[in-house]
């Protein structure tokens, strides 16, 4: 929904300015999108690592695709991982790998398999978590930071029209569709960064809250299938994460 919603804001701005009389030809100006737009990624860039902006590159296919992360899909898949450990032993879990698609919960059960301590598991996967999360806050930081900086280049680009509009003053006929032309770059500015760059850093935040929720509650299984629970009582521990009943019949 992400670049529907971009789409929306940006039909109706439009929409808006021509029932008023205004024509969509009119906004547009390629120097004054150059110094707004190509001015905040170039700062952006003095900012931030080339790792950083990659990582942000790579990411943009989220806003077209957006993660699906089934929880009660891994809940149920945890349970039955718990029930056969219980049934058949650790080493049973082995058996399984090839099943598991989901890589964090494959590194645990294999970990598991290898006999590694609880402790030392629960170390590994929730550093895990944490480095990924900071990694997607530096993304969330990149595009927040774009949309501190459009407005301002904005304003840059608005001068630099004023320049050229003062120049014109021995044209009157000239300066005002210069001075109009001048403020095309301060509509860049603020449109780009409440359409674009705050609302993606805003949505990458979301992403971030989803995935770490979904990996919370994968630890939260392996840990109850490292101390032995059922099925029933790993349903439980993990009905908070998917908003299920905790108190339904145990399986099998």
């Amino acid at each position: 929904m992400s670049l529907i919603g971009v789409l929306f804001a940006v039909l109706v701005i439009l929409g808006g300015n021509m029932i008023e009389g205004g024509h969509p030809s009119a906004l547009l100006d390629l120097p004054a999108f150059m110094i707004v737009i190509g001015g905040t990624i170039g700062a952006a860039m003095t900012q931030f690592p080339f790792s950083v902006i990659g990582a942000s590159m790579k990411r943009f296919k989220w806003l077209i695709s957006p993660l699906r992360t089934d929880l009660r899909a891994q809940s149920e898949l945890l349970q039955e991982l718990a029930g056969n450990a219980r049934r058949n032993g650790m080493l049973a879990l082995e058996g399984m790998l090839d099943q598991i698609q989901d890589p964090f919960l494959r590194k645990g059960i294999q970990m598991m398999v290898d006999g590694y301590e609880k402790e030392k598991i629960h170390e590994v996967l929730e550093n895990e978590i944490e480095f990924e999360h900071e990694d997607i806050e530096q993304t969330v930081k990149f595009y927040e930071a774009m949309g501190g900086y459009c407005p301002t280049m904005g304003i840059v680009g608005a001068v630099f029209g004023l320049i050229h509009a003062m120049g014109l003053l021995d044209a009157p006929d000239k300066l005002g569709g210069a001075i109009a032309v001048a403020f095309i770059a301060t509509i860049y500015g603020v449109s780009a960064a409440n359409l674009i760059f705050l609302p993606f850093g805003n949505r990458y935040k979301a992403f971030a809250h989803q995935i770490r929720h979904y990996k919370e509650m994968t630890l939260t299984g392996i840990m109850c299938i490292m101390d032995g629970e059922s099925q029933q009582r790993l349903q439980i521990s993990l009905s908070p994460y998917t908003g299920e009943d905790g108190n339904e019949k145990e399986k099998g």
